[in-house]
């Protein structure tokens, strides 16, 4: 990826911005010489580094330099998307320090036992066009019930269930019977255990629940359940491509 920046910056300031640690840590380190610029030691924090296409190595691994973070997660079951999990590891162990210690949030939440695509950055303004109601980004999800779908049901779901709590009725904005206990769900909205609870409202029940897509944008196949990696500028206007009317 090729992300070209006018003015330089101090190597200490960069790393710091890079979630490497301290001031105190990250000046220690590069005292050490325990980090190369684009595959070359260098140990006077004070140097002026290019940020164009920079490349940090520390413990052995290369990081590109990232202005903001923009990352995807396969999640895994079993796992709770909160800092503070009550009954499961959190979603936040399966990604490296210096991404926690620059503060990446997950966008949107899955259940403990939902597999697939979750998104995470540090850019506040991307987190919340991507989670805002009046932003109506799609979320599509396979879903393997219980029992068999009757097309009453799939009917249902394309009309409206009306919900506990909620004052209207809800319908997906597309449904799709893939075999006899298996659909494609695609929701405008992310509310609590909306999948599991429209489903319910059927008189079915969820086996199995995995969000397959946000948007246009497809859990790429490359991904084993449990890793992460960085979004690609191709794949952030994929995502961008959700909300239209922030981008005129």
């Amino acid at each position: 990826m090729h992300v070209r920046f006018d003015r330089p910056m101090k190597l200490l300031r960069v790393l710091q911005s890079q979630g490497f640690g301290s001031r105190k840590t990250c000046m220690l380190r590069v005292r050490q010489g325990e980090v190369a610029v684009n595959g070359s030691v260098c140990d006077d924090p004070d140097a002026e580094i290019d940020l164009t296409d920079l490349q940090l190595t520390l413990d052995a691994v290369t990081w590109p330099y990232r202005d903001k973070a923009y990352l995807l997660l396969h999640k895994p079951a079993g796992y709770e998307c909160s800092h503070r999990p009550s009954h499961h590891p959190s979603v936040f162990s399966l990604l490296p320090a210096p991404l926690l210690q620059r503060g990446v949030q997950c966008i949107g939440r899955l259940d403990q036992d939902t597999t697939g695509l979750l998104l995470f950055s540090d850019d506040g303004q991307f987190q919340h066009r991507m989670i805002s109601p009046k932003k109506n980004v799609a979320k599509v999800y396979r879903a393997r019930c219980a029992e068999p779908l009757t097309e009453a049901a799939l009917a249902a779901l394309r009309h409206g269930v009306q919900l506990n709590d909620e004052p209207a009725p809800l319908a997906a904005l597309a449904c799709e019977r893939v075999d006899d206990c298996t659909l494609i769900l695609t929701l405008a909205e992310g509310k609590y255990h909306q999948v599991k609870r429209m489903i319910a409202a059927t008189g079915n029940s969820v086996m199995a629940l995995h969000r397959q897509a946000v948007g246009t944008f497809r859990l790429p196949d490359d991904v084993p359940a449990g890793h992460w990696r960085w979004l690609e500028p191709d794949e952030l206007r994929q995502l961008e491509q959700a909300w239209p009317s922030v981008m005129s």
